[in-house]
């Protein structure tokens, strides 16, 4: 289920979004650049992208928040930065243009630390901001609930279908769960259980947000 759009207008304009989409484009860009040397980009991401075994020798505290604006092919960011497109726009506008960008921050490191959980030992940089985007999509799932996702599905054939935000995202939650469990036996690049994590943090600021929004 590749999401086209949601059903909630915004208000405001989401410029936090376009700031922070714009810098994982210019990281990207920069990628691409080192590209002509593999040791050069090997070095940038082992540099800036957080490894979970340095954290028992030399901590990475600067990659705690460069990791989130790295990216590992053309799919990579594409993927991501269209998935913050669509979610991103509607929790700024809930939560105001500072508060959004701490949100999103905060996010992406929670989603690290819940990866390291499972992979303590890891030795491989973990790098990408589908963590922060997970906690967004969380937000999301409890502050518009009712909204839809209007996505395109293939089966037999492309169709486009509106989906409840509600299913969606719950859906999308599990798979990411279930990926997880089975990527501790049989090993995988994705990092499920920062998405997980970014997801479970981000219902629990929503869940905050919409108490004061709604009850107060």
């Amino acid at each position: 289920m590749f999401p086209l759009y949601d059903t909630i207008p915004t208000i405001r304009k989401p410029y936090m979004n376009y700031v922070i989409i714009i810098s994982n484009v210019a990281v990207f860009l920069y990628e691409l650049m080192l590209s002509s040397s593999d040791i050069l980009l090997e070095e940038f991401f082992y540099t800036y992208g957080f490894v979970p075994s340095k954290m028992f020798s030399a901590f990475p505290f600067l990659a705690i928040i460069t990791h989130m604006f790295i990216h590992g092919s053309w799919f990579h960011i594409i993927g991501n930065m269209w998935f913050l497109k669509i979610f991103g726009d509607n929790i700024e506008d809930v939560m105001g243009h500072f508060k959004y960008f701490i949100f999103y921050i905060t996010g992406g490191i929670f989603a690290l630390f819940f990866h390291v959980i499972f992979n303590p030992l890891s030795p491989y940089p973990l790098v990408g901001a589908s963590g922060a985007i997970s906690a967004v999509m969380g937000a999301y799932f409890v502050l518009f609930y009712y909204s839809h996702i209007v996505s395109l599905i293939f089966l037999i054939f492309p169709f486009i279908v509106e989906i409840p935000a509600l299913v969606y995202l719950f859906y999308w939650f599990i798979i990411q769960v279930l990926n997880g469990l089975v990527s501790n036996f049989a090993g995988s690049e994705v990092a499920y259980w920062a998405h997980a994590g970014g997801f479970i943090y981000g219902v629990f600021w929503g869940v905050r947000v919409r108490k004061k929004r709604y009850w107060y």
